[in-house]
């Protein structure tokens, strides 16, 4: 039996949920895969590095999303860790549209695409799919990993920006 009040409330939880998680400062990624040797990608800030032993990490995908079709057909996914310089590109691969490719460099690797100028890339085989509510949780078993320097994108309070490094912090 439907609890009727927990469904009129719904709405205010969600949007009082939806301003939590805003102020929640997170790292900005684009998520990649190949189809028929065409690149595919969107933007996500939902994901996380899983496990060392062995190298995993998860990655939250919406549900109708048509990148989540690619990455269930092939069983894999890159993870493009992008730089504070990058809030363009995230915006870009943020949109609904088929052209998220036009005038982006990338280059193949372990089967799907790689963004350059990033802070980090990941190639991953997918492990497990989750269900989550209206999104897709992949867990992805890491094949290559590759680190590079610079700041990441963040996003907080709707509105890119970076990390700034506070110092020591006192013990």
């Amino acid at each position: 039996m439907k609890d009727n009040r927990i469904a009129a409330a719904q709405p205010e939880l969600q949007s009082a949920f939806r301003e939590v998680m805003a102020a929640v400062c997170t790292p900005v990624s684009v998520v990649t895969a190949m189809a028929a040797d065409r690149p595919h990608g969107t933007t996500v800030s939902a994901f996380a590095s899983l496990s060392m032993d062995p190298p995993m990490v998860l990655v939250s995908l919406d549900r109708t999303s048509n990148l989540l079709d690619l990455v269930r057909q092939t069983g894999l996914f890159g993870l493009n860790v992008l730089s504070s310089g990058q809030a363009t590109l995230a915006a870009n691969f943020a949109r609904k549209d088929e052209g998220k490719f036009e005038r982006v460099d990338w280059v193949a690797e372990a089967g799907v695409p790689r963004l350059p100028g990033t802070c980090g890339f990941v190639a991953c085989t997918v492990t497990q799919l989750v269900d989550g509510g209206d999104h897709v949780v992949l867990l992805g078993r890491v094949q290559v990993a590759e680190p590079a320097s610079g700041a990441p994108l963040t996003y907080r309070a709707r509105v890119f920006g970076t990390h700034s490094a506070l110092g020591e912090v006192p013990a």
